[in-house]
């Protein structure tokens, strides 16, 4: 209207009076517009609340059913909530001020981007993390083995921490292990405590002049005298290979997981002195110098 006047004044319009009636209801129709909008927007931001709010009970339901730690849970609400109600404000405001969307998506999109290489490291720790804890694969107090992708080499002890970023070992010389989750979710990882009873494989090598019938004998009697050994179930003493200098005996037992390495040293203590008496030779490399005049 401003403009108009000017141009009136100026002498650069011929028409003598403005058009009121169309700039009304122009203007009328532009802020019933905006209103209509303002309501509906409103009324969604009430709905998606009440919609956020179920999504989120529905997951404490899950977290609760699947035991998840209290800490991790807390932090994947938090996150999810926070998410939902932004992509909520951001629906909002592009419905209300009529911002097209593919604006929206290609800025969010390039943020969402660059954020995502600048956290590369602590994202894939953190989508391990989740994996560890929702999966259980192994939990605190286990004694696990990881094989493969975890600094090229193999590492074990026993879990003292799963945090969001990070999993804590204590090794079997206390030495604490810090390992990225990220890495650690794959990697080949053998659980040495899940079962209560793990089996005991042994090999002793003897003597080709040696009876193996009175080898096996005096195996299965150090075998049956021991309180840890679990007697209801299968002890095996067997042949196992013909090596080139020796034949290698087999021994297989089941003992309670706690029991496992003590009952492997006591085992192999109690071999060599029943040997021993037994007069039954354990085989060792020999080297033979022939010298000639």
């Amino acid at each position: 209207m401003i403009k108009y006047l000017l141009l009136l004044e100026a002498g650069l319009t011929k028409e003598p009076f403005l058009n009121f009636e169309k700039i009304f209801r122009d203007m009328s129709e532009s802020g019933l517009a905006f209103l209509k909008r303002l309501i509906l927007v409103i009324l969604i931001f009430f709905i998606g609340k009440k919609l956020i709010k179920y999504i989120i009970s529905i997951m404490e339901k899950f977290f609760n059913r699947s035991k998840i730690e209290i800490s991790v849970s807390g932090f994947l609400l938090a996150l999810t909530k926070a998410i939902l109600y932004i992509l909520l404000f951001a629906q909002n405001i592009i419905f209300l001020f009529g911002i097209e969307n593919g604006t929206i998506v290609a800025i969010i999109g390039s943020a969402g981007l660059s954020i995502s290489l600048a956290l590369q490291g602590g994202l894939s720790n953190f989508a391990g993390g989740v994996l560890i804890l929702i999966l259980k694969p192994f939990r605190v107090g286990d004694y696990i083995i990881t094989t493969g992708n975890v600094g090229n080499m193999n590492n074990e002890g026993t879990v003292v921490a799963i945090d969001i970023f990070y999993t804590k070992l204590l090794t079997i010389d206390n030495k604490l292990l810090v390992m990225p989750n990220g890495a650690l979710s794959n990697s080949n990882i053998i659980n040495a405590s899940n079962e209560t009873t793990r089996r005991l494989e042994l090999t002793v090598s003897i003597e080709y002049t040696e009876n193996i019938q009175k080898v096996k004998e005096v195996l299965m009697n150090i075998l049956n005298q021991n309180e840890k050994v679990i007697k209801d179930k299968d002890i095996n003493v067997f042949v196992n290979s013909l090596d080139i200098n020796s034949i290698s005996m087999g021994i297989r037992v089941w003992v309670m997981n706690d029991d496992y390495v003590k009952l492997k040293w006591e085992l192999l203590e109690q071999i060599k002195t029943e040997f021993d008496k037994n007069q039954i030779t354990i085989p060792f490399n020999q080297l033979e110098i022939t010298m000639r005049k």
